[in-house]
């Protein structure tokens, strides 16, 4: 019977973060407590990227992020090759800077690629290599549609893809053609593969804690989708501060990044579907309630939604119905919070309509 493994324990010296303070830390390096006046590129290498299964996701995500953005800035920077749209941590979708592309994808290669080999077994490493080949061949004039791809799509839905670095092409996957149908390769497309393993999992963790630590390296593995083992080596670099949260475990973080104070004042802010804030990976940031978890993460609504922050937490959710945002509230609101959250959801209701 194989021994569960032991949960790291800080040092007895090292400062002992609040779940408050973490949520302040958190909401701070993901620009969620003032937006910020930087270029797209420059957000998304701060936060670690954005989810976008959903093409619009990256939009309000940033959009919640970056002061004055308009639609037309992102997908310019998708057009123009700052921003890079590919399948990148835990196989999913991600709104990433072009410097952070290779380097996301040469940490996380290997890890998708045995994902996907016990999910399929001896059929995707048979056929795999042969079919990323085919489908090499097939891109080397340019990108092309899911639909001129035919069957070698249907292998990159599934797994060939992961034998071959794809990008989606604009204007597939932006808000006026929200279908991430057209695929490119990366190399062409980003330019030439200059990242290692190492150098990738290394540009991982530290991206993870510039966008959402202090953080234990089970955290970052969860949210990377890597073995935690591979990190070990990295997460013990000695210029690395540590800190402990309220139950002993070990946090680690990059030197002098942001640590707001408990009482620093948290705006009502608006997250897209699938943001990654969500995810049990930042659960020890309490920015989502635990009887909510279950509301907004359901296989009945695999769409996941959209969600409201008060104070740093979530308090509801958000949709779109006829063409305008409505809020769904879970719990009562005080008079200002409600006036602030009504406000905020008329903005992003202006933005998007416009």
């Amino acid at each position: 019977m194989r021994d569960h493994p032991r949960v790291p324990r800080s040092r007895s010296d090292a400062p002992v973060l609040t779940q408050r303070r973490l949520n302040r830390a958190l909401l701070a390096r993901q620009l969620l407590l003032e937006r910020a006046a930087c270029s797209i590129p420059d957000a998304l290498h701060q936060v670690g990227g954005l989810q976008t299964q959903y093409a619009p996701s990256g939009y309000i995500g940033l959009w919640s992020r970056v002061a004055g953005l308009r639609r037309d800035d992102v997908t310019r920077a998708l057009e123009e090759r700052h921003a890079i749209q590919a399948t990148l941590m835990r196989a999913t979708i991600h709104l990433v800077a072009a410097q952070d592309y290779w380097p996301f994808a040469a940490g996380t290669r290997r890890a998708l690629r045995e994902w996907a080999l016990r999910q399929a077994g001896s059929q995707v490493d048979r056929g795999g290599e042969q079919h990323a080949q085919a489908l090499r061949a097939a891109l080397a004039d340019g990108p092309r549609t899911t639909a001129d791809l035919g069957a070698m799509a249907s292998g990159f839905v599934g797994h060939v893809g992961l034998w071959v670095d794809l990008v989606r092409v604009p204007p597939s996957g932006t808000w006026e053609r929200r279908r991430a149908d057209l695929l490119g390769l990366a190399e062409t497309w980003v330019g030439p593969d200059t990242a290692d393993e190492p150098t990738g999992l290394r540009t991982l963790l530290h991206a993870y804690l510039r966008g959402f630590g202090p953080a234990a390296p089970r955290d970052v593995a969860s949210w990377a989708g890597v073995p935690v083992t591979w990190l070990r080596d990295i997460a013990a670099d000695p210029t690395l501060r540590r800190f402990q949260d309220a139950d002993g475990r070990e946090l680690l973080d990059l030197p002098d990044a942001p640590l707001p104070e408990e009482d620093t004042p948290a705006p009502v802010r608006l997250l897209p579907h699938w943001d990654a804030n969500l995810l049990v990976h930042a659960r020890r940031s309490g920015l989502l309630p635990e009887p909510y978890r279950t509301i907004i993460f359901t296989s009945k609504r695999p769409f996941s939604a959209g969600v409201v922050l008060v104070d740093g937490r979530v308090v509801g959710e958000w949709s779109i119905r006829d063409g305008h945002v409505e809020p769904t509230l879970y719990e009562a609101l005080s008079a200002t919070d409600r006036a602030d959250v009504d406000d905020e959801i008329g903005r992003l209701d202006a933005w998007q309509s416009a």
